[in-house]
């Protein structure tokens, strides 16, 4: 029963549910999960809910493939059918107004009311959440196999734009600053916390990481910061100079993080080179015939 294939209705009908579940997401509408789950299964040939939960998580990497972010909660999972990513492209075609709604927001500024929450100390370390492990065969791999087959390259790179939104960067940037000064400040080094230095305002973009902060015995720690107002699997880009000063200060570096930044951001930290840390795929390349 559990390998039984998903026929084109299935598929077509778990894509239709899983892209207006996105669309509520994107235009911050409330939605029950558990809800859809069983609505949907009315529509499927006996299917288990922990099974629509595994094909919307491949439908999540067929999204991440193709540049875009996926409904959070439903970390992508590759090894999809090709019929799977082709639904997904065909049913994006028909809903222009879902693309639109989505460049809209990851080229937004970031409004008062998302920069505008002050936390305590205790609340904003609280936001802490542990680091991802890395599995040792990872979803991207198996989507690379199966998944660029059949989805073509899309002209907009969503996450992208979203990652050259410097409105976002920066608000990121602060929040990680506010969240350094607090976990100092609480471990009773409030000297380092007054040391700590936002690099790339103060520096510029050059130095290969955001803050100079510190570990509670007075070593510095370069931190990077990623900002998403999407889940926290999603892809994320990083510079060449970034990936080189990791290599160089593999002790010092610091990844951190940010995700769900409208709603309620947390983050999580990795240290160490951003090759070793993170599955690091080629996006740009730079060619010259001579």
């Amino acid at each position: 029963m559990a390998n039984r294939h998903w026929s084109r209705e299935e598929v077509a009908a778990t894509v239709r549910f899983y892209l207006d579940m996105l669309e509520l997401e994107i235009h911050q509408t409330p939605f029950n999960k558990a809800e859809r789950n069983r609505a949907l299964r009315e529509f499927l040939n006996d299917r288990s809910s922990g099974a629509v939960e595994r094909k919307h998580q491949n439908i999540s990497a067929v999204l991440v493939a193709e540049r875009l972010p996926y409904v959070d909660g439903y970390k992508p999972l590759g090894n999809y059918q090709g019929i799977l990513a082709e639904e997904v492209e065909a049913q994006l075609e028909q809903r222009p107004e879902l693309l639109t709604a989505l460049q809209a927001l990851v080229t937004a500024e970031v409004t008062d009311d998302e920069a505008a929450e002050v936390l305590s100390y205790d609340d904003i370390l609280q936001r802490l959440v542990d680091t991802p492990t890395r599995p040792t065969s990872t979803w991207t791999d198996r989507v690379r196999e199966e998944g660029n087959r059949y989805a073509r390259v899309r002209k907009i790179d969503y996450l992208e734009l979203e990652a050259r939104n410097r409105s976002l960067g920066s608000a990121g940037e602060r929040f990680v600053l506010d969240f350094e000064r607090a976990r100092l400040v609480v471990a009773g080094r409030e000297d380092l916390a007054h040391r700590i230095e936002h690099t790339s305002v103060e520096r510029g973009d050059g130095a290969g990481f955001d803050i100079l902060s510190y570990d509670t015995e007075g070593s510095e720690r370069l931190i990077e910061v990623k900002t998403t107002r999407f889940g926290g699997h999603t892809p994320f880009y990083v510079s060449a100079n970034e990936v080189r000063v990791s290599e160089q200060e593999q002790q010092r570096y610091h990844l951190y993080r940010v995700f769900r930044f409208r709603e309620r951001p947390e983050l999580f930290t990795a240290t160490g080179a951003l090759s070793d840390v993170c599955e690091l795929q080629p996006s740009v390349y730079r060619g010259r015939v001579s």
